[in-house]
């Protein structure tokens, strides 16, 4: 598990020639993000975790190249701040939280919005879209206006057409996907569809950070977890060591148990506070 300490002794800087996935290295955002120092070198499943307030939206738009901060960052081999900003939506896909539809295209308009730029082939595009639309349960709803669409409905748009611009059968140059709190307004049938794209993404490859209120969703499918509170990073690990009582319970300021049967694992929130500690 990688270290909170943000020192240079235990930064795990990359090796000579080495393009890791993503550096971090003493990320500052005054009021938002402090001194966060962590590295990520593969593809894989990653949540963010913490209470309201952690800085979990911030390092995601950090991250995504959108939110100007101090320290270093490193993206592909790159500073973000060397990455043109074509080739930073070619190579990244990123969903900020809730937002409005601006404007009533249809569908399929904003959907085409999103590909990528330039999509490989027309073919693998026109099947893209009706994958992603069928996945999502959108098929049907491709010729309606968004402002007709529901909370929910909308979300799913949103989705698809952020995961149109990154979907390695028409973008094989993408590598990251950034989504902040992607399940609001899904449903459970919504939800496991979207953990099934999802998991195919990571299967091809690509690193795919997610922010998360769910902490049992994230013990359950989380490769990595990142756990976060005022604007630092607490730990980061395999999503098993990380989501623990011993963790959770000072960041969340609640007592949790972690309950077992078989081969699965829960966390439950006690109902009792953990005590207020005082000098």
């Amino acid at each position: 598990m990688e270290p909170a300490d943000s020192s240079n002794a235990c930064f795990p800087l990359p090796a000579e020639g080495q393009a890791w996935r993503l550096v971090l290295f003493k990320v500052n955002i005054s009021h938002r993000l402090s001194n966060v120092t962590l590295s990520h070198e593969a593809g894989g499943l990653i949540h963010l975790v913490g209470p309201n307030g952690a800085g979990k939206s911030s390092l995601l738009a950090c991250i995504a190249g959108l939110l100007p901060a101090q320290g270093k960052l490193i993206l592909s081999g790159k500073p973000i701040h060397h990455w043109h900003p074509r080739a930073l939506g070619v190579y990244r896909g990123y969903l900020g939280q809730q937002a409005y539809p601006g404007g009533n295209l249809a569908v399929f308009q904003y959907l085409m919005l999103h590909q990528p730029d330039p999509a490989d082939n027309s073919q693998a595009l026109a099947q893209t879209v009706a994958y992603l639309a069928q996945a999502l349960a959108l098929d049907d709803k491709l010729h309606r206006r968004l402002a007709s669409l529901s909370g929910g409905e909308w979300q799913r748009v949103r989705l698809a057409a952020v995961m149109l611009q990154v979907w390695p059968t028409i973008n094989g140059q993408a590598g990251m996907l950034l989504l902040d709190e992607p399940a609001a307004s899904l449903d459970i049938a919504q939800r496991v569809a979207l953990d099934r794209l999802l998991a195919e993404l990571t299967a091809a490859g690509m690193a795919v950070l997610v922010s998360s209120h769910d902490l049992n969703h994230s013990l359950r499918h989380a490769d990595t977890v990142w756990l976060m509170d005022s604007g630092q990073l607490v730990c980061a690990g395999p999503a098993a060591e990380v989501m623990t009582p011993e963790r959770l319970g000072p960041v969340f300021k609640v007592a949790f148990e972690r309950l077992t049967a078989g081969e699965h694992s829960w966390l439950h929130a006690c109902s009792q506070n953990l005590p207020i500690m005082t000098e």
